[in-house]
């Protein structure tokens, strides 16, 4: 009998009580390949002793987890694991089950792919709409970043950077991703060394100085290029590849 639950890896993030121990226990074995696509899930009576809950709890976890597109259930079947391609990658506990784990290289490289189809328009936007307590908080946040301590302080401070960028773009429809930003730049730092070299960080500094310069002007190609290029050295810093990630031809 495949064992769901291991409480070693469930720490103190899990919350809603039972609820919450059947979503992390089972989200986390199917995002870890403990339970592969397409696989059925053990009989509910199973899941149910493993876990310690009533069927009414089980239940409800199973919607959650099909609401993230997870799982499906069909009578007289079962509830079986759906493709990771349908998965709700814009979900944030999703996401963090991912990056609790060991991604692939192929995780990341779409990571890097959704940032460059979003980041730099929203820099674009950004440029055009940014008002002075907009233009202030992304100084504040480039400050914040040269003075950091430590990886997490910086890293902090990078989110809060482009967080500040969505933010100044107001679109509503951009605040979905802004989870999602925060989670590719702690991967930047999880796959990079963990003493980045002074230089190196210099110079992620100065990338993000130059965003903030160019949204002050009011120069939306500036903006939109300075933002590509800050991707661009993420990219280098994970894969090596001075290239960046491929983009679409103009």
């Amino acid at each position: 009998m495949k064992q769901l639950l291991d409480t070693t890896k469930l720490g103190t993030r899990t919350g809603g009580g039972n609820h919450g121990r059947v979503v992390e226990g089972i989200g986390r074995a199917i995002v870890s390949g403990d339970l592969a696509e397409g696989e059925l899930l053990p009989r509910d009576e199973v899941l149910i002793e493993q876990f310690g809950v009533s069927r009414t709890v089980l239940r409800e976890a199973m919607k959650t987890l099909a609401a993230k597109g997870m799982v499906v259930a069909k009578a007289r079947v079962g509830t079986r694991v759906r493709p990771s391609r349908e998965w709700n990658m814009f979900d944030a506990q999703l996401l963090h089950w991912h990056m609790d784990g060991e991604p692939s290289d192929d995780f990341y490289r779409q990571l890097f792919e959704m940032r460059l189809a979003f980041e730099p328009f929203a820099a674009r936007l950004a440029a055009q709409k940014a008002t002075a307590t907009d233009l202030e908080r992304l100084d504040a946040c480039v400050a914040a970043m040269r003075s950091a301590k430590d990886q997490a302080g910086f890293s902090v401070s990078d989110m809060d950077f482009h967080r500040a960028i969505f933010d100044a773009a107001g679109n509503a429809f951009f605040q979905s991703v802004v989870s999602l930003v925060g989670a590719a730049l702690l991967s930047l730092l999880r796959r990079s060394s963990p003493e980045p070299r002074p230089e190196q960080l210099k110079q992620i500094c100065d990338g993000h100085q130059l965003i903030a310069d160019a949204i002050a002007a009011r120069d939306p190609s500036a903006a939109q290029n300075a933002m590509i290029a800050v991707i661009d050295v993420g990219w280098s810093r994970v894969f090596g590849d001075t290239a960046g990630p491929p983009r679409p031809q103009r």
